[in-house]
């Protein structure tokens, strides 16, 4: 079972106990913390979609550290002019592990939609009968 989760403005694939590096989250390490962000839910070949998000879906997961990612120079020059500049940057990346994701609400989404079928094939039916003994 995976799913494709929007965690801080991005989307992963995720399955349970999986380690991901994201950006950084608010909370404290060891705090767990919850997403229902959820664009698309995978049950061994059941695959449901959202529009844009599963109903009643979750992912929780627990966030385990915050650390900083490689550092990135940036280098700027222009020749014949003297001019350099070197800048350095740190990403400030969160690493959470994903302890279970729910898809509780999935079917819950799709029974309305079925209702709705249903109601249009009857005005069908009555617009039928209307134009039949008029």
């Amino acid at each position: 079972m995976y799913a494709i989760v929007e965690i801080a403005g991005q989307q992963f694939k995720v399955a349970k106990d999986q380690r991901l590096f994201v950006h950084r989250l608010e909370g404290k390490e060891g705090d767990k913390v919850e997403f229902d962000q959820v664009l698309l839910i995978d049950n061994g070949g059941n695959v449901n979609v959202g529009a844009p998000a599963v109903a009643g879906a979750l992912v929780k997961a627990t966030i385990e550290r915050h650390v900083q990612g490689d550092k990135v120079i940036v280098f700027k020059k222009k020749r014949r002019k003297g001019y350099q500049k070197s800048n350095g940057h740190r990403q400030k990346f969160t690493e959470i592990l994903i302890a279970d994701i729910l898809a509780s609400g999935a079917k819950k989404a799709a029974a309305p939609k079925a209702e709705k079928a249903t109601e249009g094939k009857k005005k069908l039916k009555r617009k039928h009968l209307q134009t039949l003994t008029a």
